[in-house]
């Protein structure tokens, strides 16, 4: 089980997998950074981007 803060602020979220941690963080996210989420600019790319980032920043852990 891996522990990663948020990538916007010090919440934690824990997941076995790099896609149990992304399911674990989705309601923080929709609370704390909701602006984040239905930000219309964000493209497609944008989200590969954070995927890819944060993926990375799991496996590291």
């Amino acid at each position: 089980m891996k522990t990663l803060k948020c990538d916007l602020c010090d919440a934690t979220a824990d997941g076995e997998t790099f896609e149990d941690w992304m399911a674990a963080l989705r309601p923080h996210y929709g609370e704390a950074h909701a602006d984040v989420m239905s930000d219309s600019s964000k493209t497609k790319e944008d989200m590969e981007n954070w995927m890819a980032q944060n993926k990375a920043r799991f496996d590291a852990a």
